[in-house]
């Protein structure tokens, strides 16, 4: 007996690693070994660039943190579609829920684009 193909409906449910990058930084490994309890590493993000969001290691889209209750929360403010590296911009959506897009190539240069910096709020 053949199922019909139901689009994207057998895959939804399968799970992958959401990650949001604060910022990067390379260091020697002599600087690693002198880290101590207050060491402070700066990174290569400034306070108001937005922060990466990755769904298994591929860049998905931008956003900023905002509290849940108790928690730490991502507001989507930008998804990166798969032309991102051709140019188009891609949509902005500030008020769509934290949840893993499951498009774009991740790997696409994207143009340097200045946010505000980002608020912390009870939703």
């Amino acid at each position: 007996m053949t199922m019909p193909f139901d689009g994207y409906g057998l895959i939804q449910e399968i799970d992958v690693r959401l990650t949001v990058e604060l910022g990067r930084k390379n260091l020697p490994l002599r600087e690693i070994l002198a880290l101590g309890e207050d060491s402070v590493v700066e990174l290569d993000r400034l306070t108001d660039e937005p922060l990466d969001i990755m769904v298994n290691g591929r860049l998905i889209a931008r956003g900023e943190v905002v509290a849940q209750g108790n928690r730490f929360a991502i507001r989507i403010l930008e998804l990166i579609g798969a032309n991102a590296g051709a140019g188009a911009s891609a949509a902005t959506a500030p008020q769509v829920p934290a949840q893993p897009a499951t498009q774009g190539d991740g790997h696409a240069q994207m143009e340097e684009r200045r946010a505000p910096p980002p608020i912390v709020e009870q939703i």
